[in-house]
C-alpha cells in the first residue's frame, strides 16, 4: 500500500513538472529544467551521505571499539539478507539515528550517543531495523528522484518570476493582460507549493514503510513502537543543534532532529504544518506498529 501511494504521488509530481514546463516554457521547457535539476540532485545524491556524516560529526567505529553495536547492526543486516553496513557513532546528547548510502553495499548506519543512553538494547535494535529498512527499500534513491522533480519545478517558477519582472514572458500565455498575468502568478506560486507538499508526503510515506519493513525484519513491531515514544520525548527535550543538522538533512533521521521546534509549530498550526513535515506524527507511527501485533 505504501509503494502504491508513493508511486501515485510520483505520478502527480511528474504531471506537475510536465504541466508547468509546457505552460511556462513550451514543450521543451520541462525537459530542459528536468535535466538541470537531475544533474544538481544526482551530485547531491552521490555526496549527501558524506555531507550528513560530516555535519553530524559522525565517527566510524570498529567492532573492537563498539562490539555490542556492531553485533546488533550485523544481526539486523543478516535478518534483512543485506550486507553489513558501516557503523558510525555521533557524539550528541540528542537521541537519534539515520542511515545513508547509494546502495546496500555502500550503506551506513549512524546512531547518537544520546539514543544509546535513552533506549534499551531491544528498542535500539528496533531503531536499527528501521534504518536498515530504509536501505533495503532504496529510500535514498526514491527521495533523490523526488528532489529532482521538485527542484526542476522550483527552478521553472524562479525563471518565470524572473521573466515576469523583466517583461521577458509578456508574449507567452497572455502575459500582457490581467487574466494571463494572474494565471501566471498562480502557476508560479501554487505549483511549487503543491510540489513541496507532495515531496513531504512521499517522505512521510517512506517513514511508514520503513517502520513496517523494520518491524518485519526483526519479527516484532513493539520495540520500535516503544523506541519512537521515547524518542519523541527525548528529541523534544534535547533537539540537535542546527550546526549538526538542518532542514535539508532532517528527513534522513528516524525522528526530526529539530523536533522541539517542530513540535511547538505543530501545536500552533495543526494540520497545515503537518503537510510540510518530513515525518508522520509519532502517535500515528506507534499506532500502526501496535496494530501489526493484532494480525
Amino acid at each position: 500500500m505504501s509503494w502504491l501511494k508513493t508511486f501515485s504521488l510520483l505520478i502527480i509530481l511528474s504531471a506537475l513538472l510536465v504541466g508547468i514546463g509546457a505552460a511556462l516554457f513550451g514543450p521543451g521547457g520541462a525537459i530542459v529544467f528536468f535535466v538541470m535539476a537531475a544533474v544538481m540532485n544526482l551530485v547531491s545524491y552521490w555526496f549527501s551521505g558524506n555531507i550528513a556524516l560530516r555535519m553530524a560529526h559522525a565517527k566510524e567505529v570498529t567492532e573492537k571499539e563498539e562490539p555490542r553495536l556492531h553485533f546488533m547492526v550485523s544481526e539486523v543486516a543478516r535478518l534483512a539478507n543485506m550486507p553489513m553496513p558501516r557503523v558510525f557513532l555521533i557524539d550528541n546528547d540528542s537521541p537519534n539515528a539515520f542511515a545513508t548510502g547509494r546502495s546496500p553495499k555502500k550503506a551506513v548506519v549512524a546512531v547518537t550517543t544520546g539514543i544509546r543512553r535513552l533506549l534499551n538494547e531491544e528498542e535500539l535494535r528496533g531503531v536499527i531495523a528501521h534504518e536498515v529498512a530504509h536501505i533495503k527499500n532504496r529510500d535514498m534513491l526514491i527521495m533523490t528522484m523526488v528532489a529532482i522533480m521538485a527542484g526542476a519545478i522550483s527552478m521553472m517558477a524562479w525563471m518565470a518570476q524572473f521573466g515576469l519582472i523583466f517583461g521577458g514572458m509578456r508574449g507567452r500565455g497572455g502575459g500582457g493582460n490581467v487574466v494571463g498575468l494572474v494565471t501566471m502568478l498562480l502557476l508560479i506560486i501554487l505549483v511549487p507549493l503543491a510540489a513541496a507538499v507532495i515531496r513531504f508526503a512521499i517522505s512521510r510515506t517512506r517513514e511508514f514503510a520503513a517502520d513496517d519493513t523494520g518491524a518485519r525484519i526483526i519479527s516484532n513491531p513493539l520495540p520500535l513502537a516503544n523506541a519512537l515514544e521515547k524518542l519523541e520525548q527525548g528529541v523534544r527535550m534535547k533537539a540537535m543543534p542546527a550546526t549538526k543538522a538542518n532542514e535539508a538533512m532532517a528527513h534522513m533521521y528516524i525522528v526530526n532532529p529539530l523536533g522541539a521546534q517542530r513540535q511547538h509549530a505543530s501545536e500552533v498550526d495543526g494540520k497545515f504544518v503537518g503537510m510540510f513535515s518530513t515525518h508522520p506524527k509519532i502517535e500515528d507511527r506507534v499506532r500502526k506498529l501496535r496494530e501489526m501485533v493484532m494480525y
